[in-house]
């Protein structure tokens, strides 16, 4: 590509000499880029800019931050002027419009998205629900609204990457029975596990297996993502999760239970 308009949220940089910052930009047009540019782009905003180069590494150009009405990257040739010397000035800091521990959520979904997602593979339906769940963070939710909003995006990358999760029958396509327990393996299904239900809470803590009763199953079968099953949910989506990552731990996930332990400390120094 040469000078081409884009569209896109920063997931994620690292330092690149002095003055610039190797970006991963999750982009409308070609998904997942990486590119250097001038250090500054803003987190969880919409970005546009232009990129150049014929290698997985681009130069990015003339980064600005996109209106918020307006994220097409045909508006950028009208937005953004040509410029022999430098890159345009970020006027923005990270975070903005999100706060409290809605960063932490902002940041695990990019996390899984630049570790997860292939690059230059156009993913624009991906993209307008990672919009979508952004605008979500920017409002005052509850801790269930929270959870609810991270465990739907991830079904919507799961689809992206091509993980269907079926949970109306196990492995050899017997129906789930709601007195049995099954074992989840991504790359199995649901595995009937010959223990009594009074047993399976047991199994689950002592082999570190992701154990599932089938009425529960079930009933997130039968309701999908709901606050009635949210916690099930999170539990088979965490093991798919670690399970694509190779099990190498998430630095938002840290950073949050981390966040978790300090405000627990600080509730009892208090009282």
């Amino acid at each position: 590509m040469r000078n081409e308009a884009l569209v896109g949220y920063l997931l994620h940089q690292r330092p690149y000499q002095e003055k610039r910052a190797l970006y991963y930009l999750f982009s409308q047009q070609h998904g997942v880029i990486h590119g250097v540019g001038k250090k500054g782009a803003p987190l969880f905003m919409p970005l546009q800019l232009f990129a150049t180069g014929k290698r997985d590494l681009k130069t990015f150009s003339q980064i600005n931050i996109a209106s918020q009405d307006n994220t097409q990257a045909d508006s950028i040739q009208k937005d953004c002027v040509q410029k022999d010397s430098t890159f345009a000035v970020l006027e923005a800091v990270p975070y903005a419009n999100i706060s409290g521990q809605h960063q932490y959520a902002a940041l695990y979904i990019n996390e899984i998205l630049w570790r997860l997602l292939p690059t230059e593979d156009p993913m624009p339906v991906l993209w307008q629900h990672y919009q979508i769940s952004l605008q979500q963070l920017k409002q005052p939710l509850s801790n269930s609204e929270l959870r609810l909003c991270l465990r739907q995006f991830e079904q919507y990358l799961f689809t992206e990457l091509g993980f269907t999760l079926t949970l109306t029958h196990d492995n050899v396509e017997n129906p789930i029975e709601s007195d049995c327990t099954y074992r989840f393996l991504p790359d199995v299904g649901l595995l009937p596990v010959l223990v009594h239900n009074e047993e399976s809470e047991h199994l689950a803590s002592e082999s570190g297996q992701t154990v599932f009763k089938g009425a529960d199953i079930i009933e997130m079968a039968r309701l999908g993502i709901t606050e009635q099953t949210l916690s099930h949910w999170s539990k088979l989506h965490r093991h798919l999760i670690d399970h694509l990552l190779d099990y190498q731990p998430l630095q938002s996930r840290l950073l949050w239970q981390q966040q978790q332990r300090y405000q627990q400390l600080h509730s009892q120094i208090s009282s």
